[in-house]
């Protein structure tokens, strides 16, 4: 009972943190461009990581083969590759999308990645299933009331940041394939790596970085890089050991609700009555689709 509740804190916090995130990303594009936002707390992410790596491997004495070990190293790279590869399509259009939206709004957009799952995964050959049916037909109406206006329609960006949210799914179904034959925090700091790699790229690309206004943006790239990422990404893993898997995905629908009141009650953000009902049926539709999962992110 206590490794129960312990671990359901550590679930909220994790949502909490996440959530958060979203502010994080939203003040720091006041400061920098995107892609080095991007670039910079990837970097530490990928480092932040490295500690709960190191802990583990003493922790746990190896007694793999070498055989064994060059299989799984090569299994390593192509999911730090492939996961990192996605996660970049994923995250430079959501933190573009970050320059326009506000934080509570790109939250609760982003959350719908939780119905893009069971989407993607009955593309793929999975049974249909009503509670999915139900669960898109109130995230249709949640991002209509959120997003829709009368004189212009959709914006580009609540759009793009749909975009987003399926990529974001896409990188759930490609960790989901490599969650049981490589090391989870191994390949998770190796994807921000990879994701750091891609980012530099379009720095050089379309940015003109500074260290004067990188050190300016200082407090949101070591939230979104070393917190949301480090500290998170632990208290996730110890948070899943011991709660079942969708008591861990109802709490991580939390995420969406503290971007909106990060957005509030530190960005100043508001929402209209319209927008409010909005984001009500998109997380009716994220906690229905929830309700059957076996898998969580």
């Amino acid at each position: 009972m206590q490794n129960k509740l312990s671990s359901n804190i550590a679930l909220f916090l994790t949502a909490l943190i996440w959530g958060l995130s979203f502010v994080a990303q939203r003040a720091g594009m006041e400061y920098i461009e995107p892609f080095t936002f991007n670039m910079v707390r990837s970097i530490l992410g990928g480092l932040s990581l490295i500690p709960v790596i190191l802990w583990v491997k003493i922790s746990h004495p190896d007694k793999r083969t070498e055989r064994r070990k060059h299989f799984q190293h090569i299994n390593l790279t192509r999911a730090g590759v492939a996961c990192g590869s996605v996660l970049f399509l994923a995250m430079s259009v959501q933190q573009y999308c970050m320059q326009y939206v506000g934080a509570g709004k790109s939250g609760f957009i982003t959350s719908l990645y939780i119905i893009f799952v069971p989407i993607i995964s009955i593309l793929l050959g999975a049974r249909l299933k009503k509670e999915v049916i139900i669960s898109v037909f109130l995230a249709l109406i949640g991002l209509y009331l959120l997003c829709f206006k009368a004189q212009s329609g959709f914006d580009i960006y609540d759009l793009l940041l749909l975009l987003s949210a399926f990529l974001y799914g896409v990188h759930i179904m490609v960790v989901d394939y490599y969650s049981d034959i490589v090391h989870p925090v191994k390949a998770s700091s190796l994807q921000f790596f990879v994701l750091a790699f891609l980012s530099a790229i379009l720095v050089l690309l379309f940015e003109k970085p500074s260290i004067d206004a990188i050190l300016a943006c200082k407090i949101p790239i070591l939230y979104a890089g070393i917190i949301t990422c480090g500290v998170a990404y632990t208290l996730q893993i110890y948070g899943q050991k011991y709660t079942l898997p969708v008591i861990a995905s109802l709490i991580f629908c939390l995420e969406s609700v503290f971007a909106v009141f990060g957005g509030i009650f530190i960005l100043g953000e508001t929402l209209s009555l319209k927008e409010f009902l909005g984001c009500i049926f998109i997380i009716s539709g994220v906690i229905l689709s929830n309700l059957h999962t076996d898998k969580t992110n």
